[in-house]
């Protein structure tokens, strides 16, 4: 009857079946696969940068997200102000605040510097 496909085409093809459990095992395993991979490693760095950054205290010695290292010298709730250099201060966001180093890193390389 149909003018594009014949009637007995149109009649052999079998009833579309819906997927049961074994259609959904393939799609949650992608979503297993791309938390454990992706979502949880990078919520547990965050939670480490967010205690870390809790813990700074006067005296710290601080690596900022530009690279430059210091000796935490006064801080309030959103601002930090380092000491970079003898008498040169910078005031940074807390946030931009990346590593703290172990005590001393701070003195060993301000001795290494060349005054001209």
């Amino acid at each position: 009857m149909s003018f594009f496909i014949s009637d007995a085409v149109a009649a052999a093809a079998p009833a579309a079946q819906a997927p049961g459990i074994e259609g959904m095992l393939f799609p949650l395993g992608v979503l297993a696969f791309f938390y454990f991979l992706f979502l949880r490693p990078q919520s547990k760095r965050a939670k480490e940068k967010k205690d870390m950054i809790a813990a700074i205290t006067k005296g710290a010695e601080v690596v900022t997200s530009g690279g430059i290292l210091g000796k935490v010298i006064d801080m309030d709730d959103n601002f930090v102000k380092i000491e970079i250099c003898d008498n040169t201060f910078i005031q940074v966001q807390r946030q931009s605040i990346e590593t703290m180093m172990p005590k001393g890193t701070y003195k060993a390389i301000t001795k290494k510097v060349v005054r001209v």
